[in-house]
């Protein structure tokens, strides 16, 4: 069976012969994405590869070796104290001079009784950033000292989607715009500190090749004939033959034709966000007390408030706020349906639309930084006070229970669904 050429960038692209043809040393290869069975041709460290049928990249060019990793993570690790603990932003208020810190909003959430978005404001900017620097490490003395870099190497991909230092620096400016209106506001010393350690982050995520560090440290040899047989590894990519235990060679994952359960977990996570979504839109999700009086804002109410001072700012909160997270719920659901109708048409829309939502759910836990930051530069007592409303945890839960929801659907059962359809049209 003919199959596309890949795309390949950094030079001349290769093409991807049909089954069987002699190449120099190429190798059978599975596609995560699709199943898809093609014959992979050499491919130099600093090109990309994509899958012929869905275009899923099956190899990525960007590699840094593992010492400038080690490198990166050990100015991280040193930056950390200070983007954590120094003021990101200095507050006058009422005649106060007060500092705003990345674990003073995080603390001020916490003693106010709301331990659970505290716990994932906390994860997300300091508990995923730290697990990286030390995987990092990890990996590096690992590989000196002979320990086992498997349990490792498997965290590095999950562990991308949950660091967003990024998202907490916008929201350091969507807080410092909420919070203009009522004080003066400076940068901290600790926020040039916060944007190195962001930007460092990027750029380590964006160079962190997990496939070739599977390669380097646990190869093995590849595919040399075509089989049905042969499987991919969801956890490291590995395209092989199961062991005796039906295990994958690499990283000794259970090599399994599909993930278990994929369908059942993905609508529970589903059906969970729905319920969430519903009190977080109309619950309040700030409480700001001026003078005594209470004000009470919904995420819509504080939108719209934020769009009469900056309307690009407000737009970017209705974005992360509103429209992600409902748009993933109807791409989740419109998944989930077309794998249980089998339709047949619109696959390629459908699979554009899974990473799409893949790329851009993160990002809906903006608000959360939004309110821990705003909680840390607003607290003065019964003049003027900030607190987290009811609404915060129903939708930080949503939010989670979204990103899920994207991680446990298994992609190739959509061509599944596709090819069934196709077998029973023809038939």
């Amino acid at each position: 069976m003919a199959l596309k050429p890949t795309s390949l960038t950094g030079g001349k692209p290769l093409r991807l012969e049909k089954i069987g043809m002699a190449l120099p040393q190429p190798r059978y290869q599975r596609c995560p994405s699709c199943d898809a069975l093609y014959l992979l041709p050499v491919v130099k460290c600093t090109q990309d590869a994509w899958c012929p049928r869905c275009h899923a990249k099956v190899h990525n060019g960007r590699d840094w070796s593992l010492s400038r990793q080690a490198a990166m993570a050990l100015t991280m690790l040193l930056l950390m104290p200070f983007a954590w603990s120094e003021p990101l932003l200095r507050v006058w208020l009422l005649g106060a001079h007060s500092d705003a810190t990345l674990f003073q909003g995080i603390w001020q959430m916490a003693r106010q009784g709301n331990v659970i978005p505290a716990a994932m404001v906390l994860f997300c900017s300091v508990g995923a950033p730290i697990t990286l620097v030390v995987a990092i490490g990890y990996l590096w003395f690992g590989n000196i000292l002979g320990m086992n870099l498997r349990p490792v190497l498997l965290m590095l991909d999950r562990l991308k989607e949950w660091v967003m230092l990024d998202i907490y620096m916008i929201g350091i400016v969507v807080a410092s715009i909420k919070v203009q209106d009522y004080a003066y506001i400076q940068p901290g010393t600790g926020l040039f500190a916060f944007v190195s350690l962001t930007l460092l982050s990027i750029m380590t995520l964006i160079h962190l090749n997990t496939e070739e560090l599977w390669q380097r440290f646990y190869p093995q040899p590849s595919a040399r004939y075509n089989t049905s047989m042969l499987r991919v590894c969801i956890g490291c990519q590995f395209t092989g033959l199961p062991d005796a235990r039906g295990r994958c060679h690499r990283c000794h994952s259970p090599l399994r034709p599909r993930r278990r359960n994929s369908l059942q977990k993905t609508w529970a996570a589903v059906i969970c966000s729905i319920v969430f979504l519903i009190p977080a839109n109309l619950l309040p999700i700030s409480v700001v007390y001026v003078n005594g009086a209470r004000q009470e804002d919904t995420i819509m109410s504080g939108i719209i408030s934020l769009a009469q001072g900056n309307m690009a700012v407000a737009g970017i909160v209705f974005v992360a706020s509103i429209l992600v997270p409902f748009f993933k719920i109807l791409v989740l659901v419109t998944l989930l349906l077309s794998i249980h109708f089998r339709c047949q048409q619109g696959l390629k829309t459908r699979i554009l639309l899974l990473r799409f939502i893949t790329w851009i759910g993160r990002w809906s836990m903006l608000d959360m930084f939004v309110i821990s930051l705003t909680m840390s530069l607003i607290n003065r007592d019964q003049l003027l006070a900030f607190t987290m409303g009811p609404a915060a945890f129903w939708f930080g839960s949503a939010v989670i229970f979204t990103i899920l929801a994207v991680q446990w659907l298994d992609s190739r059962l959509l061509w599944d669904a596709h090819e069934s359809a196709n077998a029973r049209f023809t038939d």
